[in-house]
């Protein structure tokens, strides 16, 4: 039995750049027709020219593959209409980070005062572009989430027309505030829908599934599961696969990140059909996103996969990916486009 998805996308995905942009980024184009590219560079990416200049970085890393790379700008409270207006038609939305809550995240938001955001909110809510938000606070870890969705609420409040991208929840609390407001939705990851906090420290400490935010309870995993199992329209995948060095994950000071573009399309595919919803993975990989992010042109790709062991490379180059050297169920048989 083979199942084929029409216009895979993932909309929420990191690069990086340099030596490991070019080592990750046709993991990702090979089997998948877009992304939304985080900008959470060193700089971050704030800029016209920054923005144009690492779109170009990222379809030569991708080679021939048909691949369209969606760019995002770091939210900053000081953009102007004048200045969204003039960057429009290169940017599909803006990424708001609380200052320091992750990767390369230090020059974020430290306050969510509805006035200081407002310039900038209202003017993409005129231009129809949508913001993503890591919604973290900086309480006690396993709270932080849940501790933000207030702030989700704030916002979606006082911004209505604006289109608020709510990204890898990990909370029953997130998954319950989706329908709530009309113009909140939601990312979610490979990683979330399989482990929880155990996974990650109830034995020997796992530092490839560590990440922010971090894995939480059954519960939580469960919500998850439920609304992108059984085809949630405000709900879409976005990995969040994020790259770092083995000697960056297995250090005292772990970064946060788990690596899976490699293996995302394979591995969705056995959870759907392991839970009799198979029906529902093209909307969840593609569908969703298309309807959400409505002005998108997603270049044509079919990605077909059969039920035949893959066995998940060690490590790629010098980045180990999610369940390294275990066999997977099903593999990428074909792919045209």
């Amino acid at each position: 039995m083979s199942i084929t998805i029409n216009q895979p996308l993932d909309m929420h995905l990191h690069l990086r750049d340099e030596a490991m942009l070019k080592t990750v980024a046709p993991l990702s184009s090979h089997s998948f027709s877009g992304a939304i590219i985080m900008p959470n560079l060193v700089p971050p990416v704030s800029t016209k020219e920054e923005l144009l200049a690492y779109k170009e970085r990222i379809i030569h890393a991708c080679g021939s593959d048909t691949f369209t790379p969606y760019m995002t700008l770091f939210f900053k409270p000081t953009y102007t209409k004048a200045f969204l207006e003039s960057i429009k038609d290169e940017l599909t939305a803006i990424k708001l980070y609380p200052a320091g809550i992750t990767t390369n995240s230090e020059g974020g938001v430290s306050g969510f005062e509805v006035e200081t955001l407002r310039e900038t909110l209202e003017a993409m809510s005129e231009l129809e572009i949508p913001l993503c938000i890591h919604g973290e606070t900086n309480g006690f870890v396993m709270d932080r989430e849940a501790e933000f969705v207030s702030i989700y609420e704030m916002l979606a409040t006082n911004f209505p027309k604006l289109k608020i991208i709510m990204e890898h929840i990990t909370t029953k609390e997130s998954v319950e505030a989706l329908d709530k407001f009309e113009n909140l939705y939601a990312t979610i990851t490979l990683h979330h829908l399989l482990i929880t906090l155990d996974d990650v420290a109830g034995g020997m400490l796992q530092p490839h599934l560590f990440c922010k935010p971090i894995a939480k309870r059954p519960e939580d995993r469960e919500a998850l599961r439920k609304v992108a199992l059984n085809a949630h329209p405000k709900v879409m995948f976005g990995s969040d696969s994020a790259p770092h060095p083995q000697h960056a994950k297995e250090s005292c000071g772990c970064a946060a990140g788990v690596f899976t573009a490699p293996i995302a399309l394979q591995v969705l595919t056995e959870l759907f059909m392991e839970h009799s919803t198979l029906k529902n993975l093209q909307a969840f990989v593609s569908d969703h996103a298309k309807a959400i992010y409505n002005h998108i042109k997603v270049p044509h790709k079919t990605v077909t996969l059969e039920k035949k062991p893959f066995v998940v490379p060690a490590k790629y180059d010098n980045v180990i990916p999610m369940y390294a050297g275990e066999t997977l169920a099903y593999s990428i048989l074909e792919i045209k486009g």
